[in-house]
């Protein structure tokens, strides 16, 4: 047996030991040798996971659990599949744990050894999702890391509100999670297998029917959910509001990616061949854009910097989700990039929120006007951040931003391409007006401006989470962001980046080589596209990178003086006032709310996907 089967078991395992380890001796040791212990523990599993990431690139790694591999195609045992992708997945959240853990060595003084137990096992639940080759395996990750999540979420349980977003969040997230599990029973009871090469197989020899199509449309409705696809969004910017800021570090920089991850990977191993390709595509569109659209407008409507970056990430998502609409190599090489140059961008910002938080005791964007002035470093990080979140050059963002716009265009959707421009300008332009309200203190005073009536949610309440507000910026919590920028910067700059990342786009939606390699022996990569020879940069991706940085930047002065501006220049957004106020109203704040919606968007994405068989 390959060494490298090993290391997938070893990466699941390694935070998980070293979390009930903690938990045993945490109050008997001090705080310091408890925050060595878990960052070191983050470090392994980081090199764990870079070693299989270098392994699958001589083809994806399948570890049998137990020995217990398949026979003619089928089998009883439960495999953990590691390509190029999943293994990238895994590293990520990996790196994305270390150094939310070092930003916390400062930030939380009064944090006993469960903080970091729970930091160690929400690592595992994502390692294990993103390397399970098993349906049922990829549920019970999902839980995992789901429970995890809600006790991380209402770490203050002496605060009323963060115990609420926490329990929407537990209760939307597991209401998702079982209805994934009555999915995956139906498609249990049709075929038998619940790996998901093997359930390939079964679901080929049949073609598509009814009952097919609604099991595929409740399993991926949990990962829907945690992927916070509209209308299945509702709870993340209530859980990021109450949650502790290196915990939104890991909801948004990697667990809402790995939502979209396994939607990905079920439709391309399990239904890629049965499904109707069209109206899986259509599906996918009508979400993506529904995604963009609700989470930019929300996004450039908040004052709360935590919510505002976390409706950034729903329209994010969805961009992603447009991108993969496509179902090809090309677009997958966009979204992929995309999501990896966001993962970083959005954790450097929501670090930045907490140092805002800790040193000016708020996270309200008009109360604190002007009090950044004193500060030397972080304005200046904060706006390059927001403009590489509007997609600057030659930030990642930009890239797989330009890339992604590229493959929706030649597939038939020209407008999609103006939908990644101002949905990346609109949440880009959200935070440069932020920076440039807090630190540069540009526009009105607080109680000069109508914007303040306008707006439902401040962050004024926020409690700092350090024992007294920061004079300055320890190097623990600036480190974790300089070195997060770093990484984005390089996904844009470092030569063959774009192209290894459309040999990982190419592999992760061939399911029929994903099978070929589960189920068959050890052996080279199948064919995949080639996309090695594409340009990254071209002339347009650098132009559409610049536009969609220059609206972001007029749209946040706009917003900042609009009281200074003439009325013909005012009116147009005005008359938007009855859509940002329905949508205020479906945000209400109701997990019933929330329930309803959910349940209407299964109805919606079943309605796609059915109704078509019975033509």
């Amino acid at each position: 047996m390959p060494a490298s089967t090993q290391l997938a078991p070893l990466a699941i395992a390694a935070p998980i030991l070293v979390a009930c380890l903690l938990l045993v001796i945490g109050p008997r040791i001090p705080r310091r040798v408890v925050d060595a212990i878990a960052t070191a523990a983050a470090a392994g599993v980081a090199a764990l996971d870079a070693a299989l990431l270098l392994a699958t690139l001589r083809g994806s790694v399948v570890t049998w659990s137990g020995g217990w591999a398949p026979s003619h195609g089928f089998g009883v045992g439960v495999a953990l599949v590691a390509d190029p992708v999943g293994a990238g997945a895994a590293l990520t959240a990996a790196v994305l744990t270390l150094l939310a853990l070092v930003f916390s060595w400062r930030y939380f003084e009064d944090a006993e050894a469960h903080f970091a137990a729970l930091m160690l096992l929400f690592l595992a639940g994502m390692t294990g999702f993103a390397l399970s080759g098993d349906l049922f395996n990829m549920f019970v990750f999902f839980e995992l890391m789901g429970a995890v999540a809600y006790a991380l979420t209402g770490q203050r349980i002496e605060d009323p509100s963060s115990v609420q977003g926490a329990l929407a969040f537990g209760l939307i997230n597991s209401l998702g999670a079982y209805v994934t599990l009555f999915g995956i029973g139906l498609l249990y009871s049709r075929t038998g297998q619940l790996g998901l090469a093997p359930l390939s197989v079964a679901l080929s020899n049949r073609p598509a029917d009814a009952l097919v199509a609604v099991a595929f449309t409740l399993v991926v409705t949990g990962f829907l959910v945690k992927a916070a696809i509209v209308p299945f969004h509702l709870w993340l910017d209530d859980a990021h509001a109450v949650a502790p800021t290196p915990v939104c570090v890991l909801l948004s920089g990697i667990m809402v990616e790995l939502g979209l991850y396994g939607v990905i990977r079920v439709y391309t191993v399990a239904f890629g061949g049965v499904l109707p390709r069209a109206e899986v595509h259509r599906a996918f569109l009508v979400l993506g854009t529904l995604s963009a659209v609700v989470g930019a407008i929300m996004c450039f409507a908040q004052r709360h910097l935590k919510r505002l970056l976390a409706y950034s990430t729903i329209a994010h998502l969805g961009l992603f989700l447009v991108a993969f609409s496509t179902l090809g190599a090309s677009g997958g090489r966009g979204a992929l990039l995309y999501a990896a140059g966001h993962s970083a961008i959005k954790s450097a910002l929501f670090l930045m929120a907490g140092v805002v938080l800790n040193r000016y005791g708020s996270v309200d964007e008009l109360d604190l006007h002007g009090r950044g002035r004193d500060a030397k470093l972080m304005p200046w990080l904060m706006l390059l951040a927001a403009l590489a979140l509007a997609g600057l050059p030659p930030f990642g963002t930009g890239l797989g931003k330009g890339i992604a716009e590229e493959s929706v265009a030649e597939a038939g959707a020209a407008w999609a391409l103006w939908l990644f421009v101002l949905a990346s300008a609109v949440t880009g332009a959200a935070v440069v007006r932020a920076t440039l309200r807090i630190y540069f203190g540009l526009g009105p005073r607080p109680g000069e401006s109508s914007e303040e009536t306008a707006q439902e949610t401040s962050g004024s309440r926020e409690e700092a989470e350090v024992g007294s507000l920061l004079q300055r910026v320890p190097l623990t919590m600036l480190a974790p962001i300089v070195a997060l920028l770093a990484v984005a910067l390089g996904l844009g700059v470092v030569p063959g980046v774009a192209s290894a990342f459309g040999t990982a786009a190419a592999r992760y939606l061939d399911g029929a080589g994903y099978v070929a390699q589960t189920l068959g022996p050890a052996g080279p990569v199948p064919g995949t596209a080639d996309l090695t020879g594409h340009p990254a940069w071209t002339p347009s991706i650098v132009t559409l990178g610049l536009l969609s940085a220059v609206l972001a930047a007029g749209l946040a002065l706009l917003a900042l003086y609009r009281d200074q501006l003439p009325s013909w220049l005012t009116a147009p957004p005005r008359r938007l006032s009855p859509l940002l106020a329905g949508l205020r109203a479906v945000h209400s704040g109701h997990v019933g709310d929330y329930v309803a919606w959910l349940f209407l968007g299964v109805a919606a994405l079943g309605a796609f996907l059915v109704v078509p068989l019975g033509r």
